[in-house]
């Protein structure tokens, strides 16, 4: 069973804290087991071999390190890596030359691409800051309205065309009025059009229903009923619920060096992100932490299996929303220090690209 981080705190002396935090520097930095004659050289103040082996026996006591197979150094466990980045890390700041990075590709891609096309682009930048793979999962977004009209199939039918502003396009069927006309038609896709054009459809539903008495002054029958049938369909679902996905990067991730069973868990948690198995959880952690979440190997069971670490941060919409999150994926010797605040700035990128593009 884990001790909580106030435990080692408690436990560990000065000495003790020290050679732990630099055994786990030097591991990330390396991604090499750590030797006691190697951290001895490391140290501030001058201690043996031997005096240094005392302290790591006793880490190795407590479960913050341990013998990776036959190797005569050790490397921090997963629950050693946890109490490292909760009371020893110490986050950098992200250098002008990445930040200028990531904001010229995400602006200028936001000029002329749809937010998917943003998003992977994103996903591609934090592979290639990271070297490992780049993530992003968004929600289904409440499409803002640019366009809506009714388009008749028939007698008894007609489509609704929802255009967004980002380009998306739903169509929906919906049932007509008998005796309905063309002119009917026309004036209650230009009724709707008036009020929802530049809303989501969350807030066009609302300002219509807020008017309902209004219409039924404004309105003959037939055209109420297909302005009433045209607010049941902005408020019937899409059908396209499940989170998007996009990951770049995998082969940062796969190496000559691994073994078959890595590979196969590696592969595995690539085949579980497409199936989105554990996605809208992952997005319900991001939305409850609102900042940077770091998950270390089996802590989130998405990504338990493969022994995997990703920082993740949670990107909002124009009304303040958390839509998703994007992030890293890495083995767990991550260098968590200069990650963090990559991944923290390209969502405040992306953010304030989502609000601008709901102001144009």
């Amino acid at each position: 069973m884990s001790r909580p981080e106030e435990d080692f705190l408690s436990v560990l002396n000065s000495r003790s804290q020290e050679i732990f935090r630099r055994l786990v520097e030097r591991y990330l930095d390396t991604g090499m087991p750590v030797g006691s004659r190697d951290l001895s050289r490391l140290l501030q103040v001058e201690l043996s071999p031997a005096s240094v082996r005392n302290v790591m026996a006793d880490l190795e006591d407590l479960g913050l390190i341990a013998a990776p197979h036959t190797s005569a150094g050790r490397a921090p466990t997963q629950q050693g890596l946890r109490f490292f980045v909760d009371s020893m890390l110490e986050i950098g700041t992200i250098n002008e030359s990445e930040r200028s990075q990531i904001a010229r590709h995400i602006q200028g891609t936001a000029g002329h691409a749809q937010v998917e096309d943003v998003l992977a682009e994103a996903s591609s930048l934090l592979s290639g800051l990271s070297h490992g793979a780049g993530v992003v999962i968004a929600t289904k977004a409440d499409m803002v309205l640019k366009h809506i009209e009714f388009v008749r199939l028939d007698a008894a039918r007609a489509m609704a065309v929802l255009v967004g502003e980002d380009g998306q396009v739903e169509n929906r069927i919906l049932d007509l009025p008998p005796g309905y006309t063309a002119s009917a038609l026309t004036q209650a896709g230009n009724y709707l059009a008036h009020y929802v054009v530049g809303r989501t459809l969350s807030e066009a539903r609302k300002v219509l229903n807020e008017r309902r008495a209004e219409q039924r002054a404004e309105l003959d029958e037939l055209t109420q009923k297909l302005v009433d049938a045209g607010i049941a369909t902005l408020s019937a679902p899409s059908g396209n619920s499940a989170p998007t996905v996009i990951v770049r990067g995998r082969a940062n991730l796969i190496n000559d060096t691994m073994q078959s069973d890595e590979l196969m868990r590696m592969r595995q948690l690539f085949d579980e992100l497409e199936s989105k198995d554990g996605l809208l959880e992952l997005l319900g952690d991001a939305e409850r932490a609102q900042g940077v979440r770091i998950f270390i190997g089996s802590e989130n069971k998405l990504f338990s299996l493969s022994g995997s670490s990703v920082i993740l941060s949670p990107y909002k919409d124009a009304n303040d929303r958390i839509v998703g999150v994007l992030g890293v994926i890495g083995p767990t010797r991550l260098n968590y220090a200069r990650i963090v605040p990559v991944v923290d700035y390209t969502a405040n990128v992306i953010s304030s690209m989502m609000a601008r593009k709901r102001g144009t």
